[in-house]
C-alpha cells in the first residue's frame, strides 16, 4: 500500500491548482486521482469545440436533476467535466472573478480571511491578463485573454443598446457594467486549469497523477482520514496519507464522497446501510446555482450563423484557425455581457447578461449545436440573477459509489427568485426597446418578453429556463452551528485530516461565472494547508 503526504481527489479546476501548489517546494509527496482521462483531444484544445463536449460521456459526467416543480416538472441536464481540467476543460471559458461584495458576504458568513482583499490578492497571483495587443499584466499561470477585437461585429449593437438602456461599460472580469467577456484562452487555444497548473507540475517527481481512478470514499480511523479507496480498471486500490486528504471533486461529487464515507445526514446514511461516522446534515445541503433564460432573435445583418452554419464558412474558419490560431474557432460564443442592476436604486448588480452573435435551439438532445446554428441571421440575449435565494440538496441515491446522486436544485422555490427572473426579463425588454436593437432585430425567434405580462413571462421561464452550470455550496464553508461543513481553513468539521476545496465550499454563490472563484479557492486552500 502506497503512502503520500497529500491525496487530492479530482483533477478539475481546484485539484489542478492544489496539485501544483502542494508539490511546488518538493518537500511533499502528492497523489492526484482523477476519475476521467486525458484532455489531449481536438474538441478540448480548440475553443469552439466545447459544443461537441456537451453530451460526450467520455469527458462528461452527464448528470441530470430530479424533476423540478418550479420548472414545470422538467429534469434539467447538468454537464460536469470528467477529464483533466474538469469543467474548465469543457466550459465556455468566460472568466469572471465576481464582485467584491460576494466575498464580503463570504467573510460575513463566519469565514475570516475570505473577504474582498484576500480574494483579490489570490486572483492576482494566479492571473496573467493578456491585453488586446498581446501585452501581459501579471505573472500568474492562467492566461485571461482580451478577445474583443476578434468578436463578431454584431456585438457592437448590443453594447450600444446597453449604454442606451443606462448600463455603463465595465471591466467584466471584476466590476459591474457591460462589455466584451474575457476568456481563458492562450494564443487561440483553451487554457484550462490542467494547462495552466497541472501540466507544468507533472514534471516533478513528487507528484503522481492517476487517471481513470474512481474514488469510492475516504478511509477513516475513527474521526481521522487516513487515505482513500478507489477502483481503476476493475481493480480495487487503497492509498494512505501521512497528512491530509483533500476532496476537490466538485459541487456534485464532493458531497457524494463525504456521504459515502459516513459523513452526512445520519438518517439518510443509516437508511443506506452506511455506518454513520459523523452526523452532518449540512453535507449536500445549501445547493445553489444560477438559473438562466435565453431569448433568440432574427437579425437584419449577418451573424455567426452565416459562418458556422455553412460548409464554406466553417471550412474557411477552420483553415484560418490552422494557419493563424484566430477567428471563430479560437473563441466561445458567449462574447458580450456583464453584471447590471435591474433597478438603479439597488446597492449592487443583481442580473448577469449575455449576448451571443449566434442562434440555435436551446432544447438539447444529444448535442449542443454551436456548429449547426439556425439557417438565418440570428443572435441570442440571455440573463441569470446574480444571487438566487433558492436552496437545494445533493444526496446519494444508493450506497453504490457508481450510482449518480440525487440532484434537487429547488429552482424558483422562493418568491424572491421569481421576482429576480421577472426583473431579468424586463432588463432584456429594456434592451430590445433601444434604438440600437430596434435596428438589429427583425423578429423574435420564439417567445420574447417585450410587451408581455408577468404571467406570460413566468410561464415561459418555467417552460424553458435551465441551469447556467454553476452549482456550488454543497459543502458550505460556515460554522458548524450554522450548518456549515468546513471551517475557514476548509477542514471538515469534526474530522481530522480531511478538507474540501472546490466550488462546493462557497458560502454563497458569486455574482457570475464560478470557475474563476473556484480556482481562487484552491489557491488560498494551498496557502492555508502549507501554512500549517
Amino acid at each position: 500500500m502506497e503512502q503520500f503526504d497529500y491525496i487530492i481527489v479530482g483533477a478539475g479546476s481546484a485539484g489542478c491548482v492544489l496539485a501544483e501548489r502542494l508539490s511546488a517546494d518538493g518537500r511533499h509527496n502528492v497523489l492526484l486521482l482523477e476519475a476521467g482521462g486525458t484532455d489531449r483531444r481536438f474538441d478540448v484544445r480548440v475553443p469552439i469545440g466545447y459544443g461537441r463536449l456537451f453530451h460526450d460521456p467520455s469527458v462528461n459526467w452527464r448528470f441530470r436533476s430530479e424533476p423540478e416543480p418550479g420548472l414545470d416538472g422538467r429534469a434539467i441536464y447538468w454537464p460536469r467535466g470528467k477529464l483533466l481540467g474538469g469543467s474548465s476543460a469543457i466550459n465556455a471559458m468566460v472568466y469572471i472573478r465576481g464582485l467584491p461584495g460576494d466575498f464580503a458576504d463570504w467573510q460575513a458568513a463566519g469565514n475570516p480571511g475570505w473577504g474582498p482583499a484576500e480574494a483579490a490578492a489570490a486572483f492576482e497571483r494566479m492571473e496573467r491578463r493578456i491585453g488586446a495587443g498581446g501585452t501581459p499584466t501579471g505573472a500568474g499561470a492562467l492566461w485571461v485573454s482580451d478577445c474583443a477585437a476578434q468578436y463578431h461585429k454584431l456585438g457592437r449593437h448590443y453594447l450600444a443598446a446597453a449604454q442606451e438602456a443606462g448600463f455603463p461599460p465595465g471591466d467584466t472580469v471584476s466590476a459591474e457594467g457591460v462589455g466584451p467577456y474575457a476568456l481563458t484562452t492562450r494564443r487561440g487555444r483553451r487554457h484550462s486549469a490542467a494547462d495552466a497548473f497541472l501540466r507544468p507540475a507533472l514534471r516533478r517527481r513528487n507528484l503522481r497523477l492517476v487517471t481513470a481512478a474512481e474514488v469510492l470514499g475516504a478511509t477513516l480511523d475513527g474521526l481521522r482520514a487516513t487515505g482513500v479507496r478507489y477502483r481503476r480498471h476493475g481493480q480495487l486500490h487503497e492509498a494512505r496519507c501521512r497528512a491530509e486528504v483533500v476532496l476537490s471533486a466538485g459541487a456534485v461529487k464532493s458531497p457524494q464522497l463525504l456521504q459515502l464515507s459516513g459523513i452526512g445526514p445520519g438518517a439518510l446514511l443509516a437508511s443506506m446501510g452506511i455506518e454513520v461516522v459523523r452526523d452532518a446534515p449540512g453535507v449536500g445541503g445549501a445547493l445553489q446555482d444560477h438559473l438562466g433564460m435565453t431569448y433568440a432573435f432574427r437579425a437584419s445583418e449577418p451573424s455567426l450563423n452565416q459562418v458556422l452554419g455553412r460548409f464554406r464558412g466553417k471550412a474557411a474558419a477552420a483553415l484560418r484557425y490552422v494557419l493563424f490560431r484566430d477567428g471563430p474557432f479560437s473563441l466561445g460564443v458567449n462574447q458580450m455581457g456583464g453584471m447590471v442592476r435591474s433597478d438603479p436604486g439597488l446597492p449592487r448588480a443583481d442580473i448577469q447578461l449575455y449576448c451571443n452573435p449566434l442562434s440555435y435551439s436551446t432544447v438539447y438532445r444529444n448535442r449542443r449545436p454551436l456548429l449547426a446554428p439556425d439557417p438565418w441571421p440570428g443572435f441570442c440575449i440571455g440573463f441569470n440573477p446574480c444571487r438566487p435565494t433558492s436552496r437545494g440538496r445533493i444526496d446519494i441515491a444508493s450506497p453504490d459509489p457508481h450510482a449518480a446522486p440525487l440532484i434537487v436544485p429547488n429552482s424558483l422555490s422562493t418568491d424572491t427568485d421569481i421576482a429576480l427572473m421577472l426583473a431579468g426579463a424586463r432588463v432584456v425588454e429594456r434592451l430590445l426597446e433601444t434604438e440600437a436593437m430596434r435596428g438589429l432585430v427583425t423578429a423574435a425567434n420564439g417567445f420574447s418578453p417585450a410587451a408581455q405580462t408577468d404571467a406570460a413571462i413566468l410561464a415561459d421561464i418555467r417552460a424553458r429556463a435551465g441551469t447556467v452550470y454553476h452549482p456550488c455550496g454543497t459543502c458550505r464553508m460556515a460554522p458548524a452551528v450554522a450548518g456549515g461543513v468546513v471551517d475557514p481553513a476548509l477542514r471538515v468539521h469534526g474530522v481530522a485530516g480531511l478538507r474540501v476545496a472546490d466550488a462546493s465550499i462557497f458560502p454563497n454563490i458569486t455574482s457570475a461565472n464560478t470557475n474563476a472563484p473556484t480556482l481562487m479557492v484552491a489557491m488560498k486552500a494551498a496557502d492555508i494547508i502549507l501554512g500549517g
